[in-house]
């Protein structure tokens, strides 16, 4: 089967990843790299072998190019988005999808306008830690599912990213930036999320860069670092979730656990793709650990990539979709407006694909 042809836009950090793993996509060929500072697409492209070098716009106008990687900074990522969808490929974005509601109903819009597909991270819930742990609810070994708990509660990045500000920017903080692996992967295991009730602040507001060759440098904060609430779903499970970049001791919480009436799920981290999935049924003392749907990889990233472009060529639902990421994006928001607001905030949008078979 023909490979799509793939421009990359962005090269920073975690591009790298990207490049090495769709290297040996069976569905995809990254032909080009862009970013703003040319220099860095010119470093990338001679690392991983790649041809063509352009400036962003550049890149939009080449005709042989299908689909834009997008892994440009959060406040990018929906114009990025716009713009590819306006020259007429489809997009697979990092998270969050955007950092305005408006922006992401824009972009949604938009994709349906060209008919065009829209993706977005995370794809992490893709992985066999997810997907064993959703086999299992699925298969009923905890009964149905009432209440979950996740929590990601540790110290900023500025303790070894060189550049880390847009952290702290508006569509940063601990919610907006890790905050999507966790709540895309309750919407997998779970479905539509549908009321948020929370408080967020900012509890730890001077901030330094530690390394790099801004070290030294103080951080401006300018959303919250730590957010704590309860988030009910459709089918009446609610979920306790803490996010905190305040939190420089640690803690020994797990990252995500799943409650039934027949027993619980220990959820490996959702900021990757393997890890134990371990159940405790009702009346036992001990957990189990159950075996993985298929084989587990540590740092898949991209795997959300190539299965947009296997659902595009069998013309089914992709399942890391924009439709997903936005929802996500949502719920994101209600955890701050239901602090500032005092009140429930009501959910509008729905989780989209969820069902299906475990993809390996």
């Amino acid at each position: 089967m023909k490979r799509m042809k793939a421009g990359l836009v962005g090269c920073g950090n975690i591009s790298a990843i990207y490049l090495k793993n769709l290297k040996s996509s069976p569905v995809v060929e990254i032909v080009a790299c862009a970013d703003m500072v040319i220099e860095k697409a010119k470093e990338r492209a001679e690392e991983f072998g790649i041809v063509n070098v352009f400036t962003p716009e550049e890149l939009m106008k080449q005709e042989e190019i299908e689909l834009i990687i997008n892994l440009t900074i959060p406040a990018a990522h929906a114009s990025v988005n716009q713009a590819a969808l306006a020259a007429g490929k489809h997009v697979y974005a990092e998270k969050p999808f955007a950092v305005s509601l408006d922006d992401g109903r824009r972009t949604l819009e938009k994709a349906k306008e060209a008919g065009k597909r829209v993706g977005s991270a995370p794809d992490t819930f893709l992985g066999a830690g997810i997907e064993t742990a959703r086999h299992a609810i699925e298969s009923g070994l905890i009964g149905r599912p009432i209440a979950a708990s996740a929590f990601m509660m540790g110290a900023g990045p500025e303790s070894w990213h060189p550049d880390p500000e847009f952290f702290y920017a508006p569509g940063g903080g601990p919610m907006f930036d890790m905050g999507p692996y966790y709540l895309t992967a309750l919407a997998s295991l779970l479905g539509s999320m549908t009321r948020v009730s929370s408080s967020a602040g900012i509890q730890m507001p001077d901030r330094v860069i530690h390394s790099g060759p801004k070290a030294g440098t103080p951080i401006r904060v300018q959303t919250p670092t730590h957010l704590a609430g309860t988030v009910d779903f459709e089918n009446g499970a609610i979920a306790t979730m803490v996010t905190s970049f305040d939190i420089p001791g640690g803690s020994q919480l797990p990252r995500m656990e799943i409650y039934g009436t027949a027993g619980t799920l220990d959820i490996p981290d959702p900021n990757f793709f393997d890890g134990d999935v371990r159940l405790r049924r009702a009346g036992s003392d001990e957990y189990e650990t159950l075996p993985p749907v298929f084989e587990p990889v540590n740092n898949d990233r991209g795997k959300g990539v190539n299965e947009m472009v296997q659902a595009i060529q069998e013309n089914r639902p992709h399942r890391a979709s924009g439709e997903l990421a936005y929802h996500v994006l949502e719920v994101m928001h209600a955890f701050q407006r239901s602090s500032l607001e005092g009140k429930h905030v009501i959910i509008q949008s729905r989780a989209g694909y969820r069902q299906g078979s475990s993809d390996q």
